[in-house]
Parts: structure tokens; C-alpha cells; sequence
């Protein structure tokens, strides 16, 4: 007992601590900086769009700098007057994988972005940088917000229907999903509730998921399409729908994003959120995840029970694919001379950082794929869209196949690590 005691004298300072920075710096609500991201395979360029305030923080008090390096990019925001850095995030885009296609080569393009952290009380440095082929960071803009500045626009919040399918306490201590409605029309928004709440029971049905469903909020927004569905542009297919979202992306007939990125940032403002998660209105199968950026997925496959477990573990999580032998539109999208970012694949360049110490002494590395090792974990040649050089920790696994029962252990653990990070 007094063991116990005393842990708990020692943990509160560092509470109490996190609390009072964000109570410095920060305001209970956000700030919104939108920009492009823009340029070709070979250079990117950052144009800013606006600057807004949004009525809710959804996010943790207490860590407020990222303490995982995720991710294609992040943004960092320091204290202006003390050079402090105060907040930072990691994130993926669409950006970032159209760079690696054949057209990025002979054409230059732009993507909607947003950086969101909590809304400074005093002026700030933004910074946004790029990861560079050598896994290093690069500032590629940085500017200066003055909080009171008369330019951050201050609009009403548009009203949308909400529903809370999973209401499990304060948002600040919750991991926060926002489930926002695409391609249903008004008279189809309690299909759209139905289910956003059946394919929040997949993703619980599913461990980790399943055993850390007390640390998770879940709320339905409903914006009304004129049409039901989506497109499909290799079929001819439009539909009028609220955002935009189409199969083929990058040509790959299953492959469904949105590039209306300002529509769902400003749709998910209706709620305090962590998560975005666009659920489609259609029984293909076909979905897209990005790390701390957007979740899409259809809601009527027979397999969207599979999909939205693996799309969310790219976006929650920041897991990376381990299959290899797939049709993807990507070129050399990773270097195999660095250890890549994603928790789940190593190339061995600095695998002490990785999930060596979930390995058995007695289990070869690499691996053989082969039957004996089904349930163990090694490190399995194959992963990263490459059959030779990445390495995966599991011979399936959600993040592999459909086939597979769920997350291996290796991407259990590292989701268990995110959801840590944002309850505690």
C-alpha cells in the first residue's frame, strides 16, 4: 500500500505539469491551418489556403508532442516568444503515395491538407516538414499565427445531424471517432446510423480493439448526398455525393479516397474527434487509410468487416502494409537502406527499434514462411508492397490479408502504444 502511494506522489507532478502547459499555451478549442500540398516526384511546396478556429479540442492535454515519429510528414508549433516546442503531429497523406506513381514523373498536382492542434493563446511558429528518401525530417514552410489575428476565420460550424453510437467519457482521456456520411441521401440517414454503428461493432469485435472499447468515443455525423454511392470512374459511374469520394484512384479499380479534404475537415468540426472515418454508402469492396489524416471505407461488403479493421490500423496507428505480392501503383516506395517509420516492417537496418524483443530466442531471423512458424513471431521476408528486403513479423495478419483471424501481436501491441498515448 505504501509502495502505492508513493508511485502516485510521484506520477502527479508530471500530471499536473502536462495540464498546466496546455493550460498556458492553449485554449479549449482548435485551430485550423489549411494548405496545399503540391509539386511533382521529385519536389514539394506548400501554398496555404486558410486559417480557421473550430469550436472543440478533441484531442490529449497531456501529450501534446508526438512521441512516436509517424509518419510521411508532422508539424511542429513552438512558443514564439521562448522557441519552445509546444505540440507536434505526425501524419501520412495521399500526397505523399501519389508521389511515388509513374504519372508524379511528368505532371505536378496538389493536395488538401489541414494542421489542427489545440488553439494558441499566445503568437506561434508553425513549422511543417517532410520526411526526406533518408528518413530524416526537412522544414519545407514555417510561419508565424498570431492568435488574435483577424484573418482566422471564425465561422459558425455548419450543423449536421449527430449521433453518439459510443459515449465512454470526456474526450481528452478518449481516443474520439468521427464517422462522417458519404453518399447518403436525406432520406437514407438512418441507414447511414445503422450502420456507422454496425461497422463500429466490426472494429470492437477485434482485438485490440475489442478489450480497450472503454477507451474510445464514437459519434455519426450526417451530411446528406444528392445521390446515393459514389464514383466509379472506370465504369463511368458519377454520383453527386457531399464528398466526393471515387474508386480508382491512382487507377487502381479498389482503391477509394476523397479529395474534398476541406469538406470533411469541415464536417468533422461538429465534433470533438482524434479519428476521421468517411463511411461510403456502397456494397463495393474498396477503402483507403492514412495516418493521422482520414479513414475511408464502404459500408455493405461482404468483407467490409475485414477492410475497416485494416484501413483503421493505417489511420489510427500508422501500421504499414505487409502483403508483397499485390498490384499496387507505387514506385520504390521505400529505401532499404533505412529503417522504415511504420512499427510493423523493418528492413533490418535498426530492427533493435522495432519488435526484437518480441522475438523468442529460439526462433531463426530472418524466418522461414513456412507452416511450423504459423503462430510465431520472426521477422518474415516479404512487406511494403516488395517481396525481398522488407520484413514482416507474422506470416499473416490483418495487415497482410483478408484471410487473416486479426492484428498479430506485433500490431496489437503497437496500437495498444497509440491508445496509451492519447488516454493517459
Amino acid at each position: 500500500m505504501r509502495t502505492f502511494v508513493f508511485w502516485i506522489f510521484l506520477l502527479v507532478p508530471t500530471l499536473l505539469s502536462a495540464q498546466n502547459s496546455y493550460n498556458t499555451y492553449f485554449k479549449n478549442h482548435s485551430l485550423r491551418f489549411d494548405f496545399l500540398l503540391g509539386g511533382n516526384n521529385e519536389e514539394v511546396v506548400v501554398y496555404p489556403a486558410e486559417t480557421k478556429e473550430e469550436p472543440y479540442w478533441g484531442g490529449n492535454k497531456s501529450n501534446l508532442v508526438d512521441p512516436f515519429n509517424y509518419g510521411s510528414y508532422r508539424f511542429q508549433v513552438f512558443d514564439l516568444k521562448s522557441d519552445s516546442l509546444i505540440f507536434s503531429k505526425g501524419f501520412s497523406t495521399l500526397f505523399q503515395e501519389w508521389q511515388t506513381t509513374a504519372e508524379a514523373k511528368t505532371t505536378k498536382k496538389t493536395f488538401y491538407q489541414s494542421a489542427i492542434f489545440p488553439f494558441p493563446k499566445k503568437d506561434v511558429k508553425l513549422t511543417i516538414e517532410a520526411r526526406q528518401w533518408d528518413g530524416t525530417f526537412k522544414t519545407i514552410y514555417t510561419t508565424n499565427i498570431d492568435p488574435k489575428n483577424y484573418f482566422i476565420l471564425d465561422e459558425k460550424v455548419d450543423k449536421f445531424p449527430v449521433r453518439t453510437i459510443l459515449d465512454n467519457g470526456k474526450p481528452e482521456h478518449k481516443v474520439d471517432n468521427v464517422i462522417l456520411a458519404e453518399g447518403y441521401t436525406a432520406a437514407e440517414m438512418e441507414d447511414f446510423y445503422a450502420d456507422a454503428a454496425k461497422v463500429s461493432g466490426y472494429l470492437f469485435d477485434t482485438e485490440p480493439f475489442k478489450s480497450e472499447k472503454s477507451n474510445f468515443n464514437v459519434r455519426a455525423v450526417f451530411a446528406p448526398s444528392e445521390e446515393s454511392g459514389t464514383d466509379v470512374p472506370g465504369e463511368h459511374i458519377y454520383k453527386n455525393t457531399y464528398f466526393n469520394t471515387s474508386y480508382y484512384t491512382f487507377d487502381l479499380p479498389r482503391y477509394l479516397t476523397t479529395s474534398d479534404m476541406k469538406k470533411v475537415y469541415d464536417a468533422a468540426a461538429s465534433v470533438p474527434y482524434d479519428q476521421i472515418y468517411v463511411l461510403v454508402n456502397t456494397e463495393r469492396y474498396g477503402g483507403g487509410g492514412f495516418y493521422n489524416f482520414v479513414t475511408v471505407c464502404t459500408a455493405d461488403n461482404e468483407l467490409t468487416p475485414k477492410i475497416i479493421v485494416h484501413e483503421f490500423g493505417h489511420g489510427f496507428a500508422g501500421l504499414g502494409d505487409e502483403y508483397y505480392n499485390s498490384s499496387v501503383a507505387y514506385e520504390d516506395f521505400y529505401n532499404l537502406e533505412i529503417e522504415p517509420w511504420e512499427p510493423n516492417i523493418t528492413t533490418l537496418v535498426d530492427f533493435d527499434k522495432k519488435w526484437k524483443n518480441m522475438i523468442d530466442t529460439d526462433t531463426p531471423v530472418p524466418t522461414p514462411r513456412k507452416a511450423k512458424y504459423k503462430n510465431t513471431i520472426g521477422v518474415y521476408e516479404g512487406g511494403g508492397y516488395m517481396a525481398e528486403g522488407i520484413y514482416s513479423p507474422y506470416i499473416d495478419c490483418r495487415m497482410n490479408t483478408n484471410e487473416a483471424e486479426g492484428f498479430c501481436p506485433v500490431c496489437q501491441e503497437a496500437i495498444r502504444k497509440v491508445i496509451r498515448a492519447q488516454t493517459k
